[in-house]
């Protein structure tokens, strides 16, 4: 059986327990989503892990960066500035891939009967709307596999809702396949970007910055499990935001943004419409 979900104060002791046993933890505010980051490392301006192009832990020590935040170093779970996310905070998760782990999450009964099917029995974690199968060994995350289905393992977070029951099983090909599978392609529709409004030279002229900005925005889409046409205009806005008045963005880059989306099943005049709202939201 599941463990009952703990109270609010009750998630640091929790998160504690996680990461003495190896579970890197995290905390999560309202909507099972991760704290947002610091005003010093907004929109990843302090370059998260070093020498890579993806968010991770730095100097600030924050619960910043999503799923890069999750520690099982007792001295960070424990600090002042963690403490004050505690408080807020509306659960308990965990970074699977960094325990050497994969979730299988199954959104609904038809999603675990297809498991049951064809998938090897493991330990079982019982959700608000389905189950967690999770099994012994990393890899590649990725949303929407199936019909219900995500899978959850590095560079992703899952929320503790208990131990679960029955032994790990070592992560099988079947799992693996889900991910591997070649994408069906999509064929982005064209965007004008405005050009620079201010005649200057452009601020964020560097292919780094850039370059972090346009795969938070892919990642962001590409890990939405539900309201994606608000997570995709969110997404867009945040980019423009940044990079539409000053001539960063090129087709190359609004082309990967649209395939991001529209491999979530966005269509292209949906992607359009997004994006064309954005520009109007911003003035431009």
């Amino acid at each position: 059986m599941t463990q009952p979900t703990p109270v609010r104060g009750e998630h640091l002791p929790v998160a504690l327990s996680l990461g003495a046993s190896g579970l890197p933890a995290m905390p999560l505010r309202a909507g099972k989503v991760p704290f947002g980051n610091c005003p010093s490392c907004a929109n990843n301006a302090c370059g998260g892990r070093p020498n890579m192009k993806i968010p991770g832990p730095c100097t600030c020590l924050a619960p910043c960066h999503g799923w890069a935040a999750a520690t099982t170093d007792p001295g960070i779970l424990t600090s002042r500035v963690w403490g004050r996310a505690w408080r807020q905070s509306a659960a308990v998760a965990y970074h699977p891939g960094g325990a050497g782990l994969t979730v299988v999450d199954l959104d609904n009964e038809d999603a675990i009967a297809w498991a049951d099917a064809n998938l090897p029995a493991t330990r079982t974690v019982r959700t608000t709307r389905g189950e967690h199968w999770i099994y012994r060994g990393a890899m590649q995350s990725a949303n929407g596999v199936r019909p219900g289905v995500d899978v959850k393992s590095l560079m992703s977070y899952a929320r503790w809702l208990g131990p679960g029951t029955g032994p790990l099983t070592t992560l099988p090909d079947a799992v693996r396949a889900l991910v591997a599978r070649e994408p069906a392609p999509v064929r982005p529709t064209p965007v004008t970007v405005p050009a620079p409004t201010g005649g200057g030279r452009c601020p964020h002229r560097s292919p780094a910055f850039l370059e972090r900005g346009i795969a938070m925005a892919e990642q962001r889409i590409s890990e939405a499990s539900s309201g994606v046409h608000a997570t995709v205009f969110g997404a867009f806005l945040a980019v423009l935001s940044t990079h539409g008045r000053c001539g960063c963005l090129t087709s190359a880059h609004t082309a990967r943004l649209f395939a991001a989306a529209q491999a979530k099943g966005e269509s292209p005049r949906h992607c359009t419409d997004a994006w064309t709202n954005a520009l109007t939201r911003l003035g431009m």
